[in-house]
């Protein structure tokens, strides 16, 4: 079914109440017009509980009622995580709710009262006028599978960030006790942390020997920790400019902050086990892992992000969804440039854009593209245009193959754009 302006429209009819919600964390406020946009009274409060909830119910009715209504639409923004236990509470009382975009309501504002003031009461009234003239969405419907995916990888995200929050703390100490360690490791990856939960700080490396540190670590498991690092650590500590005061402190600090990051790195791969498995009950999941180059991982975001790709009738769809759509800015004879509208998920465009930097080097067919691209005759494009063209792409091309349900092939994509082989000859 296409939700288009017109079919979002010929919901409001003259049975119907619309209501729209203005979503706060304790306090929402609430505004019921008819089919017109015509308020039928004061905008009320409703508390963000059961006993509210209710009362919000009770007063739907009574209001139905009193002006000949059959039929409730109930409106809101899609605030934070607050909307999120009002829209659970409608879905158990079948009470169908749609969602207005937060910029709609920040633009539309003036067109209110001629004022750029903003309060609750104002944001409910403008909501639910806003959905009798059709803009809205109306939310997709979760499988549980989908909710699942959704869910976790939010979840997976926040913890990669932790991950990388306590990184960035371990190196902060590092600059402060032992800044030429980072010039022996690189990075903090398990021989690094392995060092530094038993010999932190550089006092600690001089009042032992190499083989004594190698021994201990291999009886603890370690059994990869090579002497010539062991050895180019202790001659920097030698020479450490490292701080000295509360040393006893430090080693607490940094054997507490690598602790977390073993820990949360623990939780990551778990939870990315996990979620690979449920994605694989979905038909997508091998559509999408058969182009070369992208990862289990990749395929898990994206469904996360979309949902089954089979939902949407038309590859569009999912480049609105993503914000890649290209917006045009021309007036008369004038014709401006054309840019992405980024009027979608941001963690979609970034996904999409990360994942098409490896995928050159691992698939023929996008490398050819982004070559042609770059050094086509007319309007040759950069090689950041590039890539955002080859991200369009990419999502058209996992659109294509789960709604058919085919495999990618290389070969049938060259064969598609012919002009890759001319290019090539040329």
């Amino acid at each position: 079914m296409h939700h288009n302006r017109n079919f979002r429209i010929d919901q409001v009819d003259e049975q119907t109440l619309v209501v729209g919600v203005d979503i706060a964390k304790e306090n929402h406020y609430a505004c019921a017009v008819d089919e017109r946009g015509r308020e039928l009274g004061r905008s009320w409060k409703l508390k963000q509980s059961r006993q509210g909830f209710e009362t919000f119910y009770a007063t739907l009715t009574k209001l139905a009622e009193s002006h000949g209504k059959d039929q409730l639409l109930i409106g809101f923004e899609p605030t934070g995580h607050y909307w999120m236990n009002l829209a659970g509470f409608l879905a158990l009382c079948e009470i169908p709710f749609v969602l207005v975009n937060p910029h709609h309501v920040k633009k539309s504002k003036e067109l209110d009262d001629n004022l750029p003031s903003k309060n609750d009461k104002k944001d409910a009234r403008l909501i639910a006028k806003m959905i009798t003239y059709g803009h809205y969405s109306i939310p997709r419907e979760q499988t549980a599978i989908d909710a699942e995916l959704r869910k976790g990888a939010a979840f997976r995200t926040r913890l990669r960030k932790d991950h990388s929050s306590i990184q960035n703390r371990i190196r902060r100490w590092l600059d402060l006790y032992f800044p030429e360690f980072q010039s022996v490791y690189k990075g903090i990856g398990k021989q690094a942390c392995a060092i530094l939960k038993d010999t932190p700080l550089p006092a600690d490396l001089l009042a032992s020997s190499p083989e004594a540190i190698i021994q201990a670590h291999r009886e603890a498991g370690n059994q990869y920790l090579p002497q010539k690092k062991v050895e180019q650590l202790m001659q920097k500590a030698e020479h450490s400019i490292g701080i000295q005061e509360g040393s006893e402190v430090a080693r607490m600090e940094i054997n507490m902050l690598i602790s977390q990051l073993e820990m949360i790195q623990s939780q990551i791969e778990t939870l990315t086990e996990r979620l690979i498995a449920l994605a694989k009950e979905i038909q997508d999941f091998d559509c999408i892992t058969s182009v070369e180059g992208l990862s289990d991982t990749f395929a898990v975001e994206l469904l996360a992000e979309t949902g089954p790709l089979t939902n949407y009738e038309h590859p569009r769809q999912t480049l609105k969804l993503a914000g890649l759509t290209l917006r045009t800015h021309s007036s008369g004879t004038f014709e401006g440039d054309k840019r992405i509208s980024k009027r979608g998920r941001k963690s979609l465009r970034a996904l999409l854009y990360r994942a098409v930097v490896p995928l050159m080097h691992a698939n023929k067919a996008f490398k050819a593209l982004y070559d042609y691209y770059i050094s086509r005759r007319e309007n040759p494009l950069t090689g950041k245009e590039a890539l955002v063209v080859l991200s369009r792409k990419l999502l058209q091309i996992c659109h294509g193959l789960c709604k058919h349900g085919r495999r990618f092939d290389v070969e049938h994509m060259m064969r598609d754009m012919p002009f890759l082989v001319e290019n090539k000859a040329a």
